[in-house]
């Protein structure tokens, strides 16, 4: 069986094709190869099964072993691995969230469908009745908080959005960590941190519910424009710089759709026995 090392923006998975032969991976072996230790250090791994309803089936794990929905970026590998492998233009990927669509924007830049954002307060899922635009959730003292109404999206997975002045004042492990299983978030949640430096320039940083901060996350960008937009204070298309680079939003009006785009890339490639 062969594995594949990449990383999108920086945000790295290993990538098991099990189209052939079966994979069956428990959630310790998972945190074995995720980490940089025992395995080939991961943020999130992922294999490519078959499907009826697409090109690939693509199964997703966090570094922590725990099963989720979606990745933006790991759905950008895969598509350019299928790509690569059958000259296609455009390929379908199969998620437990459901059907994207993947195509070629550069050599090494790959866009991926991520349909329509979920905003309803039942969808992101959030345990009480909110408004989704600014939630009541505060970080900090109570007459003085200096987190508070974070917007709430979920690209398939369930992501809260804080916008800051300055992103790199933030103690990211610190709050996302304490935010990440809060009890209005009944599956957890991904924690962002959103700093505007124009209407078409986000610096995000992201605490990815069972991997931690990392160099990159493509639904949390996604998420982040889409919250910026209707607070009004992002267009619906713009760039989102991350620790390990820029990736590109457009949130289309005609569709609803939100595109990601970004850069890839196949760091090495290996066959197990």
């Amino acid at each position: 069986m062969k594995f594949y090392k990449m990383n999108g923006a920086g945000n790295a998975f290993v990538i098991f094709d099990a189209r052939r032969e079966k994979l069956d991976l428990t959630p310790e072996r998972i945190r074995e190869i995720a980490s940089p230790t025992t395995g080939a250090g991961a943020d999130q791994v992922m294999s490519m099964e078959p499907s009826l309803r697409g090109d690939v089936f693509m199964r997703i794990w966090n570094s922590d072993g725990g099963e989720v929905e979606a990745c933006g970026n790991a759905t950008r590998c895969v598509g350019w691995l299928l790509m690569e492998e059958t000259k296609a233009p455009t390929v379908t990927i199969e998620t437990a969230a459901g059907r994207l669509s993947a195509s070629r924007a550069g050599p090494a830049t790959i866009s991926v469908d991520m349909g329509s954002p979920l905003l309803k307060w039942e969808e992101i899922p959030l345990a009480e009745r909110m408004d989704t635009r600014g939630i009541d959730l505060k970080v900090g003292p109570i007459d003085k908080p200096f987190l508070q109404l974070p917007g709430c999206v979920n690209m398939g997975n369930p992501h809260v959005v804080f916008f800051v002045p300055d992103v790199m004042a933030i103690d990211v492990a610190a709050v996302g960590s304490m935010l990440e299983h809060h009890p209005l978030f009944p599956q957890g949640v991904n924690v962002g941190f959103a700093e505007v430096k124009t209407q078409r320039h986000i610096r995000l940083r992201v605490w990815e519910r069972g991997a931690g901060l990392t160099m990159a996350c493509g639904t949390g960008a996604c998420a982040a424009v889409v919250a910026g937009n209707r607070k009004g204070v992002v267009d619906r298309k713009a760039t989102v710089t991350m620790d390990g680079g820029d990736l590109h939003i457009h949130w289309r009006e005609d569709t609803d759709h939100v595109i990601l785009t970004g850069p890839i890339e196949l760091e090495y490639e290996q066959e197990l026995s």
